[in-house]
């Protein structure tokens, strides 16, 4: 069974709580807007603690480095079967336009036998929670109801 770890950066913002999502990165996620944001997460490699593939997933995936205080927000079956095991961060310095994300590798077009790059994310954002709600992966949205 696949498993993945990741961080959930928040922050309050005159009283109101929001979220660090990202955007998934490359053609097949270019127009899609809501539901396909995610935290940073990653998959979790044999013998490695979900909280350390979490915090090493951060840093590939986003370029920032996981400061602040973590809380545990247990994990979640994914609609795949994948398990995603989650902490909150609160860090609400985290600058959107200073991301920097690890890339891909894919043939694009398809079956062109052109291989291209792409960002693993493409995009972040800080979204107050009831936006966040419609922007995350539904299989994700559990998390933001524990963070409170």
């Amino acid at each position: 069974m696949k498993r993945s770890a990741g961080l959930l950066p928040f922050r309050r913002r005159d009283g109101a709580l929001e979220v660090f999502l990202v955007h998934p990165g490359g053609p097949f996620w270019a127009k899609k807007d809501d539901g396909v944001w995610t935290i940073p997460k990653g998959e979790i490699h044999e013998g490695e603690e979900p909280l350390a593939a979490a915090k090493r997933e951060f840093r590939e995936e986003t370029g920032f480095e996981p400061t602040g205080e973590l809380r545990e927000l247990g994990s979640l079956k994914q609609p795949s079967g994948k398990i995603v095991f989650a902490w909150s961060l609160a860090n609400g310095e985290l600058d959107p336009a200073q991301l920097r994300s690890n890339e891909f590798e894919m043939e694009w077009p398809p079956r062109s036998g052109r291989m291209a790059l792409f960002p693993e994310v493409d995009r972040a954002g800080w979204f107050p929670i009831e936006i966040a709600h419609s922007k995350i992966l539904k299989g994700q949205a559990g998390f933001l109801d524990r963070i409170g």
